[in-house]
């Protein structure tokens, strides 16, 4: 099982700890050092001020934090989580995307969702009711536009005849993975996606984020389970990816240990992936924490 990490870039106070270059330039180089797989960048261009005081959080620019931490990298993946895809036409989307990838030496996957913050909908002028519809054309024409040959696409709103965006990403095929709970978005995944991000709503409430509950072992294996009907159903043979959002929920026990052998058994549900969030109030206790998680628990798995 591969981990990921959250990156810290939405953390503004202490002011200057997280917000300048040096902070991406420390940060990177040590999850790479730690042996992080990939490194994750939140999507929230214009939240409300009551969602930002009521525990949402401020989110900098995906593809610009991330071409800034590839600059700094190697080896590590650099990952949207969640990029809410209606809110961008997507041939921008498509555009940042092979350029990122290109430039990077092939280091993206694009995890894409619907979002749920109805505010920001509003602000970014996109239809709210239309959100599931519109994600799932986006991903049919990310799929079209990422090949480097010409295409031609209509959607809502737009139309596009023999286009073409060159240079093509490294990859021949840009992972795309799938966020959320709901049944819809699991067939989302089989359906359109490489892989699917769920992640446990304990303590979360569930109507303001408008998705459905997971707050269980038995709740993922559901799902897990659904998506194995799913692809069974419309014959796609190979499951797509699995990357959780947190290896452990909230409240519980971090002990290295624990960490082990729960990472143990979401490999044995077929689990490939997992994010993990890092403390520090600073960059340097965040940079000292995941520096000892990679010798107390990436080292030894």
């Amino acid at each position: 099982m591969k981990l990921t990490i959250n990156l810290p870039f939405d953390r503004i106070t202490p002011a200057d700890e997280f917000t300048t270059m040096r902070a991406v330039t420390e940060i990177g180089q040590a999850i790479e050092k730690a042996g992080f797989h990939g490194a994750v960048l939140t999507d929230h261009p214009c939240p409300t001020g009551r969602w930002l005081d009521a525990g949402g959080h401020h989110a900098q620019g995906p593809f610009v934090m991330l071409s800034l931490l590839a600059a700094v990298t190697s080896r590590i993946r650099l990952q949207t989580g969640i990029l809410v895809l209606p809110y961008r036409n997507p041939f921008i989307v498509a555009r940042d995307v092979a350029t990122l990838d290109r430039f990077s030496g092939g280091r993206v996957t694009l995890s894409v969702g619907a979002g749920y913050l109805k505010g920001e909908y509003r602000a970014l002028g996109v239809d709210f009711e239309q959100r599931n519809a519109l994600t799932d054309e986006y991903m049919r024409a990310l799929r079209v536009s990422l090949t480097g040959e010409e295409f031609s696409f209509e959607g809502t709103g737009y139309k596009v005849f023999g286009s073409r965006i060159l240079p093509a990403p490294v990859q021949k095929k840009v992972p795309i993975f799938v966020g959320g709970n709901s049944r819809r978005a699991i067939r989302r995944v089989v359906e359109l996606g490489d892989g699917w991000n769920p992640f446990f709503t304990a303590g979360t409430d569930t109507a303001s984020t408008r998705t459905a509950a997971m707050e269980s072992l038995a709740d993922l294996q559901a799902g897990i389970a659904y998506m194995r009907e799913h692809c069974e159903q419309i014959g796609r043979e190979d499951l797509p990816e699995i990357e959780i959002s947190s290896v452990v929920e909230l409240g519980e026990d971090r002990s290295a240990q624990m960490l082990i052998d729960r990472i143990g058994r979401y490999r044995e549900l077929g689990i490939g992936y997992g994010a993990v969030h890092i403390a520090g109030v600073s960059r340097a206790e965040f940079c000292e924490n995941a520096l000892r998680f990679g010798e107390d628990v990436i080292a030894k798995l």
